[in-house]
């Protein structure tokens, strides 16, 4: 009898002990699980804090509040390079290498004269495009120069006053004078000293034989000759001088171009 007891005692421990034992394992694998839950919580608030974070950076640097100002670049402020033209210049082949002829009035004194596209492409078919758009219609002789050495009337400022034109100039230089010798009857493009893009729509009549010494970029485009009419612009225009006596001045008679055709 006290045998069955102590068999059925030890049965009974030995559940409770297998009992218990289940039970540690349950909570220690609930606590596993539990804790792989909270690491994958974690590293999932981390990702998603990570991308937040990254979104937010980009809206803030593009487009939002901490959007950096836009600052000009070195080239909207800066001046043309050098060797470059500005504005509306047309190509050289405008001008299609061939020699036009017209007419040109100033204070109705008519001057019959001959271009050539051949010598001075790019200067020529400025100098045509500016016809066809009727620009020099208008346009005073600003400058009179006449001393021993050179006689020219310049003609075709913007303003009037000889001012370059900052929106409208060209190079290079083609044709210049040889050895800075401009016959009478010679028609050049006035330029800026010492720049060979400086070329705008400005030009120079050669009343009498001229010697402009070329200066360090060079002579002065010839685009095209006075073939008569010269002697009456002496006559009547550039004889009289210039207006505060100088040799270098506007003329005493104002001078305007009044017609300029080109055949």
């Amino acid at each position: 009898m006290a045998a069955s007891k102590n068999t059925e005692r030890e049965a009974r421990e030995a559940r409770d002990r297998l009992r218990r034992y289940n039970a540690r394992q349950t909570v220690h694998s609930e606590q596993v699980r539990r804790r792989r839950r909270d690491n994958l919580f974690a590293v999932g608030a981390l990702v998603i804090i990570a991308a937040l974070a990254t979104v937010t950076q980009v809206f803030y640097f593009n487009g939002g509040p901490g959007t950096p100002s836009a600052s000009p670049s070195a080239s909207a402020s800066a001046p043309p390079a050098a060797g470059t033209n500005v504005g509306n210049v047309p190509d050289p082949s405008f001008a299609e290498g061939k020699t036009w002829t017209g007419a040109m009035a100033l204070n109705g004194v008519t001057l019959a004269i001959t271009l050539d596209g051949a010598a001075a492409p790019q200067a020529v078919s400025s100098f045509l495009a500016s016809v066809t758009t009727s620009y020099y219609v208008g346009k005073t002789c600003h400058r009179l120069v006449e001393n021993t050495s050179a006689g020219l009337i310049q003609c075709g400022s913007l303003d009037g006053t000889g001012a370059t034109d900052p929106s409208y100039s060209f190079g290079p230089i083609e044709n210049p004078g040889v050895g800075g010798i401009y016959p009478a009857g010679t028609i050049a493009m006035a330029r800026a000293s010492g720049d060979a893009y400086s070329n705008g729509r400005q030009f120079f009549i050669v009343f009498q034989d001229t010697t402009i010494p070329d200066d360090s970029a060079g002579g002065y485009t010839i685009i095209g000759q006075v073939t008569s009419g010269l002697t009456d612009l002496q006559a009547q225009i550039t004889n009289a001088g210039t207006a505060d006596g100088s040799a270098d001045g506007a003329p005493l008679v104002p001078t305007t171009i009044t017609s300029l055709t080109i055949n």
